[in-house]
């Protein structure tokens, strides 16, 4: 379910118009994210850390209304919730774009995400059957602890999903973090959105 935004009563009205005119809307940052008890809770809990981590960030990413904003065809919408379309790699190094919907209980999320993930490592192609406009393109680059990164984009195809790249875990003095990259369209949020976003993360990630 979605919710068509009236622009002209927005509080973003200004910046969208703005924005929304760039070849390029989209701007990023990398932050670092302390995910020493969420490792232990993922082993603890016989899950991939992979799953556990991505489940919270989804979770993060559906308490802040601005990660639920979409435009299409030159109207904004707010959707009730945002699903994950992840890179899942395969045996022979090759990779697929997966769906996996959101449920807001772990196990469920797990046990959906465990079905798709087998899907792509038994077939080929890079697409899924069914992408819905409301996902977060998601992609892990655990071999990789970057400080930035950027994205492949086709400025003719009409994009304003965000995407979040997840590096590799390193531990110093006992505290184990990972670099995260986060990129949204700027007509859709701020840094204040995504500074709620990283807080809200990072707190799942605590608990």
């Amino acid at each position: 379910m979605k919710q068509e935004i009236d622009i002209d009563n927005w509080v973003r009205k200004d910046q969208y118009h703005f924005f929304k005119q760039f070849e390029e809307p989209f701007w990023g940052v990398t932050i670092t994210l302390d995910c020493t008890l969420a490792y232990q809770r993922a082993k603890q809990q016989g899950v991939s850390f992979f799953l556990y981590y991505l489940h919270q960030s989804l979770l993060a990413a559906n308490q802040i209304a601005a990660f639920r904003y979409r435009i299409l065809d030159d109207t904004v919408f707010l959707f009730d919730n945002v699903h994950a379309s992840a890179v899942i790699s395969r045996p022979d190094h090759s990779f697929g774009f997966s769906y996996l919907e959101y449920r807001e209980h772990q196990s469920e999320f797990i046990a959906i995400a465990e079905i798709e993930i087998n899907r792509i490592q038994q077939s080929k192609g890079l697409f899924p059957p069914f992408v819905p406009e409301n996902v977060i393109h998601y992609s892990s680059l655990p071999w990789l602890d970057f400080t930035a990164i950027s994205h492949a984009r086709s400025f003719s195809f009409k994009d304003s999903c965000p995407k979040i790249s997840f590096g590799k875990m390193t531990e110093h003095a006992g505290k184990k973090s990972m670099p995260v990259s986060i990129h949204v369209h700027h007509a859709l949020m701020d840094g204040y959105d995504v500074g709620q976003y990283v807080a809200c993360f990072q707190d799942l990630m605590n608990v």
